[in-house]
């Protein structure tokens, strides 16, 4: 038990002194990615090794999420001395041997995967790289099950400095100064929100963690609270001390095991060194935090319906005013802010307001997690300062396009956000900007398509997922969302008109200003934007019966040309047997019989298959 300020200082420095090893450390990545990918049987063989050979000078751990996923199983090692670190991708138990032999040296038989970041708070900068990690310093880099490792890292000195040494009025200003942006969609000023409820009366208030994340694509809060738990636990209870709250709640998804898991060893850990609980550090100030699971509605990630959700209700939006931060949980004042935004706090508190906004841009410092997806070389996660170019994201630390294919468009802010085309790519993203171009920040999912993606076809993808996950409680968002996603369906297939995409426009403009929450108000981005920047595509569809990407099967037709040479796969392989010819002679379709498949394109191995 840790009882004072002092008390933890002098413990820091004890740990710090008493813990360092001069031996060399290997880091297996075991997160869920790490983990799907094989990462255990990588940890295991390690062990395994070094027990059976007597190793004494390695020593092995685990750690969260490195952000690497297109490299899971991934380990690191570091030298002795902490001078030498290289990270081995793709590792099988197989390696583990060749890992053990040549360590931090590398070896021309493993995958050596560039470890590009820079830590703007321990000034261990580089220039060749756009990142910058606050939210995910420690993820990757400490064991999630130590606390002591936590301490090593600054961890709960910002709990400390607050309720030590500042009023609950000075760590609202202080993180009101610092213009911390609610990192889960909407933007709102963090200070502004927790000022409000600080000035409700109500003796009994609630700070609540979103930690639903239902975006598709998005991982970035689950990497955080598998591999760095105790930032958001340590942050929440700042958020507790400022509002005057004894009582913390984290909304998790019920799909999130490991974290959930990771929250529960932590939040004991907490509690038995003095962190949560009565008369935290021997001050009057009390706190707990409690876990509660969500079914996995994507409607619970807008705060009123989470509120609902909690309190055992349907999971349904309410109208607003009044706000949360006045009547929110049990009708009692109650803050909602997500992972990430909680992970920003501890280091503004310890760090300061001013260093925090030398980050980023004037409308929104800091920095932004992205959770990088879909038709790009290096899926994973990258954290980067706020107005950094979509280029640089997607082509430096993403590495592009897979197999030599054009990129045509990303996809921000999930179902809710908009499709960006290639002119923008130099445009340096904001809550701001996105705004301007028609999307969004959102939680942070970042979906690269291609040449290959029609955009019809994406609205129409990223429509129904909102359609599926809608409420229900309104109109706009209920009926109106059906009515676009069938006039997107007739496009698709070729059956629309030019008054549909007419009808299209129009409706997608008033579920925007009639829906009754972000949810519904932000549905027909997708559809919206994808009009704005690729009209031509939606006027081939209706106009020319076409599908210039060659994704709409409606639209599609099959024809074999003259380098068919008779091979009969294609005949073979056809489901309703709609192919005829000799062999070694030119085969033909029949078009009446076809059912646009596409098995005939996929299997020929000449080209002899046309796709228009």
């Amino acid at each position: 038990m840790i009882k004072n300020k002092l008390d933890l200082e002098k413990y820091i420095k004890n740990i710090k002194e008493t813990k360092k090893s001069p031996k060399t450390q290997i880091v297996v990545s075991l997160g869920t990615c790490g983990r799907a990918a094989g990462g255990m049987a990588v940890y295991e063989k390690l062990q395994e090794l070094i027990e059976a050979e007597n190793i004494s000078d390695i020593t092995i751990k685990k750690t969260g999420c490195m952000g690497l996923c297109h490299s899971e199983p991934t380990v690191e090692v570091i030298s002795s001395d902490s001078k030498k670190r290289i990270i081995y991708g793709n590792i099988k138990p197989d390696n583990v041997k060749t890992i053990l032999t040549v360590r931090e040296a590398g070896a021309s038989t493993l995958t050596a995967v560039p470890k590009e970041w820079y830590y703007p708070e321990t000034e261990d900068n580089t220039d060749n790289s756009p990142q910058a990690r606050i939210v995910l310093k420690n993820s990757g880099n400490i064991d999630p099950a130590s606390l002591d490792e936590y301490f090593m890292n600054d961890g709960y000195i910002a709990l400390a400095k607050a309720i030590t040494d500042m009023t609950p009025q000075n760590v609202i200003d202080e993180v009101k100064d610092a213009t911390l942006r609610g990192r889960g969609g909407g933007g709102f000023i963090t200070g502004v929100k927790w000022g409000l409820a600080a000035k409700e009366k109500n003796t009994e208030k609630f700070v609540i963690c979103n930690a639903d994340e239902g975006d598709p694509g998005a991982f970035m809060d689950r990497a955080v609270l598998e591999g760095d738990p105790f930032a958001v636990l340590e942050s929440m209870t700042i958020a507790g001390y400022a509002i005057g709250a004894d009582t913390g709640i984290i909304y998790i998804r019920a799909e999130y095991p490991l974290a959930i898991a990771t929250l529960i060893d932590a939040i004991k850990k907490a509690k038995e060194k003095g962190f949560l609980g009565n008369n935290i550090l021997s001050t009057n100030f009390s706190f707990n935090i409690e876990l509660k699971y969500g079914a996995g509605a994507f409607v619970c990630g807008e705060e009123t319906s989470l509120i609902k959700s909690i309190e055992g209700e349907r999971g349904e939006p309410t109208n607003k005013p009044p706000y949360p931060a006045v009547e929110g949980l049990w009708s009692k004042p109650t803050i909602v802010n997500n992972v990430e935004t909680y992970a920003n706090v501890a280091p503004i508190i310890r760090k300061g307001a001013d260093w925090f906004k030398k980050i980023g841009t004037k409308g929104s410092p800091g920095t932004k997690v992205f959770a990088l997806a879909g038709k790009i070389n290096k899926v994973g996660l990258a954290e980067v300062p706020m107005g950094t170019t979509l280029r640089d994201i997607i082509f430096k630390i993403g590495d592009g396009i897979p197999n030599n294919k054009e990129f045509k468009a990303v996809q921000t802010g999930g179902p809710s956000g908009g499709c960006i085309k290639s002119d923008k790519l130099d445009l340096g993203i904001d809550y701001d900007t996105l705004k301007e171009i028609g999307s969004m920040m959102g939680s942070g999912g970042m979906i690269i398509l291609d040449e290959d993606d029609c955009m019809v076809s994406i609205a129409k993808f990223f429509l129904g997922f909102t359609l599926d996950e809608s409420c229900g409680k309104c109109t706009p968002c209920r009926i109106g969302n059906k009515r676009l996603h069938e006039m997107l369906t007739k496009i698709c297939e070729g059956t629309a008109t030019p008054l549909t995409l007419k009808k299209l426009k129009n409706l997608s403009e008033v579920i925007k200003i009639t829906s009754l929450c972000g949810l519904g108000q932000s549905s027909p981005n997708p559809v919206l934007s994808t009009m704005d920047q690729f009209e031509d595509e939606y006027l081939a569809h209706v106009n020319d019966k076409t599908c210039p990407a060659g994704a709409c099967k409606g639209l599609l037709t099959y024809n074999i040309n003259n380098k068919c040479i008779g091979c009969t796969l294609c005949a073979k392989k056809c489901p309703v047997n709609c192919i005829s010819g000799e062999k070694k002679e030119k085969h033909t379709i029949n078009q009446d019989e076809c059912i646009k498949c596409g098995v005939c394109y996929d299997v020929c191995n000449f080209g002899a298959i046309n796709k228009k």
